[in-house]
This record gives C-alpha cells, sequence and structure tokens, in this order.
C-alpha cells in the first residue's frame, strides 16, 4: 500500500516520467520516509514500555562490580534495551565510573548502547530480513565485548579525566516503580521526544538515499567500495567517521548502497563506524578519556571493525 502510494504521488500527482532519474529518486524518498517513520513510531512505542524497566540507576545497580568477561557481555547485552545514544556518553561514563562498574565493561555498554540499537535491528529486519539483522546484532554486541575486553586488559584507568573519580552522582537514589500505566504514558512520551529529536537526520538520510538511488550510477560506487576494491571496508569506514546519526536514522543509506551493489560486509562497516566511532561522539568522549585513551578506544574500534567487514565479505 506504501509503495503504491509512492508511485502514484511520483507518476500521477507529480507527473515524473517513468524510469527517469528524479522520479527514481522521489519514489524512493517517499516511500522510505512513510515506511521508516511508520515502523519507528509503532517500534520505538513497543521498545519504549521495555525501557521502562532500565533506568540509568538500575542499569548501574546491575553493572556494579561485574567481573570482566561476563560484565563485558552483561553489559553489551544491557546495551540493546537501555535508552543511551552517544550524546548521553559523557554523564553515563561518569555514573558507571562511580557506581563501580570496571573501565572496560563500562566501554562495552557504552559502545552496544548506541551502535547495536534494538529499533534498528527492527527496522532492519523489516528492510532486509532476519538474517541481516541477527548478523549486525551478532557483530555489534561481539564488537562492543571484544573491545571492551581489550580496553578492560590493558588497565588504562590512569588515561580517564582525574575529575571524574570525584564527582558523586547519587548513586543511593531509589528506584521508583511504575504502573502499566505510567509505563504507556513514558512510551507515548518518549515515542513523541525521540521523533521530534530524530526527524531531521532521517529526512536527510533518506534524502542522502533517494540521491544514492537514482542519480549515483551503479559503477561509481561499486569501483570504490565494491567487492572487486580490496579497500572496500576501510573506505565504507573512513566514510562513515564524519557522519553523526543513530542506528535508525543511517538505515536509509545503508538500504541504498546495498542496492547499488555493495557487499554485506562492507555496508555494515558503515553503519558500525557512523554510530559508534563518529567524529561528534568522540568530541563528546574526549570531555572524559584523555587523549591517549580515546586514541587506543578509536585504534581498537576501526581494527575490530574493519575485521568484521571483512569476515563478512568473506563469508556471505
Amino acid at each position: 500500500m506504501l509503495k503504491e502510494f509512492a508511485q502514484h504521488l511520483t507518476y500521477d500527482v507529480i507527473k515524473l516520467g517513468h524510469g527517469s532519474r528524479p522520479a527514481d529518486a522521489l519514489e524512493f524518498f517517499i516511500y522510505d520516509t512513510l515506511k521508516i517513520f511508520l515502523l519507528l513510531s509503532v517500534i520505538i512505542f513497543v521498545v519504549s514500555v521495555i525501557r521502562s524497566h532500565f533506568p540509568p540507576e538500575k542499569t548501574k545497580k546491575i553493572l556494579s562490580h561485574k567481573k570482566e568477561f561476563i560484565g563485558n557481555i552483561f553489559a553489551a547485552l544491557l546495551g540493546i534495551v537501555t535508552p543511551f545514544c552517544s550524546c548521553s556518553a559523557v554523564p553515563l561514563f561518569i555514573g558507571f565510573i562511580e557506581a563501580g562498574v570496571p573501565l572496560g565493561v563500562t566501554f562495552s555498554f557504552l559502545i552496544s548502547s548506541p551502535m547495536v540499537n534494538e529499533v534498528a535491528v527492527v527496522l532492519l529486519w523489516g528492510l532486509f530480513g532476519w538474517k541481516i539483522a541477527a548478523i549486525y546484532m551478532g557483530t555489534g554486541l561481539l564488537v562492543a565485548v571484544i573491545a571492551g575486553l581489550v580496553i578492560g586488559k590493558l588497565k588504562l584507568e590512569k588515561w580517564v579525566e582525574e575529575y571524574v573519580y570525584k564527582i558523586n552522582t547519587g548513586q543511593g537514589q531509589e528506584i521508583v516503580k511504575q504502573s502499566f500505566r505510567d509505563r504507556l504514558r513514558y512510551a507515548q512520551w518518549n515515542t513523541a521526544d525521540i521523533l521530534k529529536r530524530v526527524w531531521l537526520y532521517i529526512i536527510v538520510a533518506i534524502g542522502i538515499g533517494g540521491f544514492i538511488h537514482g542519480y549515483v550510477p551503479q559503477d561509481f560506487l561499486v569501483r570504490y567500495a565494491g567487492p572487486q576494491n580490496p579497500f572496500a571496508v576501510p573506505v565504507a569506514v573512513a566514510l562513515g567517521v564524519p557522519l553523526y546519526s543513530n542506528a535508525a536514522g543511517v538505515i536509509p543509506i545503508v538500504y541504498a548502497l546495498m542496492e547499488k551493489g555493495l557487499s554485506t560486509g562492507t555496508v555494515l562497516a558503515f553503519m558500525m563506524a557512523v554510530t559508534a566511532l563518529s567524529l561528534p561522539e568522540m568530541i563528546i568522549l574526549r570531555k572524559v578519556l584523555k587523549v591517549q585513551l580515546l586514541g587506543v578506544f578509536v585504534g581498537i574500534m576501526t581494527v575490530t571493525i574493519i575485521a568484521v567487514g571483512y569476515l563478512f565479505n568473506a563469508i556471505l
């Protein structure tokens, strides 16, 4: 129904010619805008009800004093269903360290939470099928666990800014229980709030995706980031770093890139770079990390994401 509506607007109302580049781009833009916002509204509402069970204080309490490895896995899994993004990195980092969460476990959570966004996983499922969604979730969790383990083993606490250890964030705050009606009200508010904060990013991303779909020749993308280019994955990661978007916002671009013939591993590496290795997030993290630790984090993430991209290009 949405596809037919997009075609009706493109060809019958606006009267663009079938098969033309403007028509292909506009049909993609209309169809994806309607589909993604409809999916987002439903998914965010349902997920918000689930997320209401994991306020920050409860999350910190669960992760406090968890042993490494088990803690890294637990933190990465918990990151899927918790309402945090890179914008929340500084207060969350401070709160987790103050609550006694090990540094490596903290990083596993901070990587997983924005990258393995459950909203994005469901959107990937709806657009590409459950296999791609499962691959992205599995590799995202793997990246979060491995990066957290490596950072934890390196014992880099000395490279956290000193003031972080001196702040008391109110660890003992009482966790207030909510009724089911309260959770529904929270879900309704959170859905509207998230849509207000991300709609522009999504529209811009869909616009970029529409441009790629309608105007960028397939051989151009395949030449520079296609299966025949041995450096396709690093190129995709480098392109993703300057961008700033959550996982849901970057999906329209991912959709257009996959339609143009880019390999699954290359596209997944691009998506991970946008969500977990973006330049704006590094600027935010610099407030709590010294340059040395930030450099180690970026290096580990870059190597891990590129390795994942090559791995899945090889097996898929």
